[in-house]
C-alpha cells in the first residue's frame, strides 16, 4: 500500500518562518507528484497559491498566542479545544488507511492538544523537528539568564528549578506545564511514525529527552540557490542578515559589531527591533520583508551573510542557500552547521557573544580578497551538499510515508481483531 493523501498540519498558512515555509513547500511538491493534500492550519488559511494547486485548506481561524488576551493565551497555549476537535473530526469522518498526517508546527496556535486527536493515527503520523521544542521547554536548550547553552535533562529536577526563560521564572513554569502536557499526549510508548530531524547533530538532544533512537530520522532541508550566476563576493563590501529582527537572532550583536568594524550592513526582514535599530543606525539598510526574488537581487551586492543567533541553531536554511549562490557565511560557533561550513571552506565561525571577536571576524572578512573568491567559487560549485534538492527531499518524504502506510496496513492485517473479522 502507498500513500494517497497527506494531511499537512501547521500553525499558519503564511510563510514567516522556516517551519511554515517548508510545510507549504511540501504541499506544493506533493501535489506535483500527484498526491492529494489537505492543509490544516491554525490561522485563517488565506493562501491563494495553495488553493490554485488544488490543496484543500481547513482553517481553525485562530490567533497566535501573543495576539490573545494573557489569560486566554495561557490556557489555550496548553490546550486548544477547538483545534483538537477540528483534527479529531477530520480523523473520525475522513481518515483512510492510506492517509498520512505530517505535523510541522503547533506551538503558536494549535497547541499540544492536537496530539490527543492524532493518537488514533499515531503510526501514520510524522512530526517534523524544525527546532528543539519537541525536547526542550524553552525550545532552544539555552539559559537566557546566564547566556549559555544548556545541557540539563528536559523536565528533570535541575531543569524545573532553573530560571532559564527569557522573560521570567513564572513564564518558565508555564513552559514546564505546557511541555509536560505535550509529552503526556505525545507519549513515546505509542507507535508514532517518525520524528524527522533537520540535522544529524540534533540527535543527542532528542535522545537526552528520551526519544527512542529508532524513531528519529534525519532529513536535511531542501535548499535552492538564490542566484543562478555566482555572486562575485570578492568585489562587494556589504554584509547581509536575513531573518526576523528580534533579540534571539543576534541582530543587536551584529549591528554593534558592524558599527565597530566600520562595514556596510543590510538587514532583510522584519520584527520588533526593526524600527528602533533603523532609527539608531541610519547608516545601515533595513528594507523589510522581501520576496525570494527580491532577496536574490539584494544579495548580489553583498560580501558575506551573517547568521548570528544567540542559541544553538539546528540548521539555518538561508545560510545553505546563499552559500550555493556564492556568498561566504559567518556563523556562531554554536550553530550545528558551523563545523561543516568551516571545515569545507565555505565560511567562518566565531563567538558572537564576544563583541571583540565578532568585530574582528567582520573586519577580517572585509579585508580578505583571494580567500573570499575561493570560498565563493567553492560554495557556488555545490560539491558540498549541506541540504537536499527539493526533488530529493520530496522523494524522501514519500518514501517515509509509503513505509509507514505499508507497515500500518501489515500490522492491521496481522492483528487478532483483523483475523476474527475475516471469519
Amino acid at each position: 500500500m502507498t500513500v494517497k493523501l497527506v494531511v499537512v498540519i501547521s500553525d499558519t498558512a503564511t510563510a514567516r518562518g522556516g517551519a511554515t515555509a517548508l510545510a507549504l513547500l511540501s504541499a506544493e511538491l506533493l501535489r506535483a507528484k500527484g498526491l492529494n493534500v489537505t492543509f490544516i492550519t491554525g490561522d485563517d488559511g488565506d493562501n491563494a497559491d495553495l488553493t490554485a494547486l488544488g490543496v484543500e485548506i481547513i482553517a481553525a481561524k485562530g490567533q497566535e498566542l501573543l495576539r490573545r488576551r494573557p489569560l486566554k493565551s495561557a490556557v489555550e497555549g496548553i490546550h486548544n479545544h477547538q483545534t483538537r476537535n477540528l483534527i479529531a473530526e477530520f480523523i473520525a469522518t475522513r481518515d483512510t488507511s492510506d492517509s498520512i498526517y505530517h505535523v510541522h508546527g503547533w506551538g503558536q496556535i494549535l497547541s499540544p492538544s492536537i496530539f490527543a486527536a492524532l493518537r488514533k493515527v499515531a503510526s501514520r503520523t510524522v512530526i517534523h523537528c524544525h527546532d528543539f521544542f519537541l525536547a526542550c521547554p524553552n525550545g532552544v536548550f539555552f539559559d537566557f539568564q546566564k547566556e549559555q547553552d544548556c545541557t540539563r535533562k528536559p523536565l528533570g529536577l535541575s531543569c524545573a528549578l532553573t530560571n532559564c526563560d527569557k522573560r521570567s521564572y513564572v513564564h518558565k513554569g508555564w513552559r514546564l506545564a505546557r511541555h509536560g502536557v505535550f509529552r503526556r499526549l505525545f507519549d513515546q510508548k505509542l507507535p508514532w511514525g517518525a520524528v524527522v530531524l533537520i540535522h544529524p547533530d540534533m540527535r543527542p538532544q532528542m535522545e537526552l529527552a528520551d526519544y527512542p533512537a529508532n524513531r528519529l530520522l534525519t532529513m536535511r532541508n531542501p535548499a535552492l540557490r538564490f542566484s543562478e550566476s555566482r555572486i562575485k563576493a570578492e568585489k562587494n563590501k556589504g554584509f547581509v542578515f536575513v531573518g526576523r529582527i528580534e533579540p534571539d537572532k543576534g541582530i543587536v550583536e551584529l549591528v554593534n559589531a558592524a558599527t565597530k568594524a566600520g562595514v556596510p550592513l543590510t538587514v532583510i526582514g522584519d520584527g520588533p527591533l526593526r524600527a528602533s535599530l533603523a532609527t539608531s543606525h541610519p547608516e545601515f539598510d533595513f528594507p523589510g520583508w522581501k520576496t525570494r526574488a527580491e532577496i536574490g537581487a539584494l544579495i548580489q551586492n553583498c560580501r558575506a551573510l551573517v547568521m548570528p543567533p544567540r542559541f544553538r541553531e539546528p540548521f539555518g536554511l538561508v545560510a545553505v542557500e546563499v552559500s550555493q549562490s556564492g556568498l561566504p557565511v559567518i556563523l556562531p560557533n554554536s550553530a550545528l552547521l558551523a563545523p561543516e561550513i568551516t571545515s569545507n571552506g565555505l565560511g567562518f565561525a566565531c563567538n558572537i557573544r564576544d563583541i571583540q571577536q565578532f568585530t574582528e571576524t567582520l573586519a577580517q572578512v572585509a579585508a580578505l580578497q583571494d580567500e573570499i573568491r575561493a570560498i565563493s567559487e567553492r560554495g557556488y560549485a555545490g560539491d558540498i551538499e549541506l541540504g537536499l534538492t527539493p526533488e530529493n527531499w520530496v522523494t524522501a518524504l514519500i518514501a517515509v510515508y509509503d513505509r509507514l502506510v505499508g507497515k500500518a496496513a501489515w500490522e492491521c492485517r496481522s492483528s487478532p481483531a483483523h483475523f476474527w473479522r475475516l471469519q
